[in-house]
């Protein structure tokens, strides 16, 4: 996976406790046309901390342009702010 660590629109659902899963995302391309990605899965999420600020790091599947492709997603909680982290 590169690291690309772009910031993004997420559509997520939140549950009760506060805890967001990612839904589909929106980002811009290189040529500033927008791609939206629906998430299919997503593998694992974990806890982190990146440069003492608490982020929950999101691993998940998609079709992009029909190949399946892994990617990580990382909210940001104090900011309430998402990145595609890798691709």
């Amino acid at each position: 996976m590169k690291v690309i660590a772009k910031s993004i629109d997420v559509i997520a659902w939140f549950t009760e406790s506060g805890e967001p899963s990612p839904i589909r995302f929106r980002m811009k391309n290189e040529d500033q046309s927008t791609t939206i990605i629906k998430v299919d899965k997503v593998i694992f999420k974990e806890k982190e901390k990146l440069a003492g600020n608490p982020m929950l790091v999101f691993r998940c599947q998609s079709m992009i342009n029909k190949i399946n492709k892994i990617y990580e997603l990382k909210y940001e909680i104090q900011t309430c702010k998402w990145t595609l982290f890798k691709i």
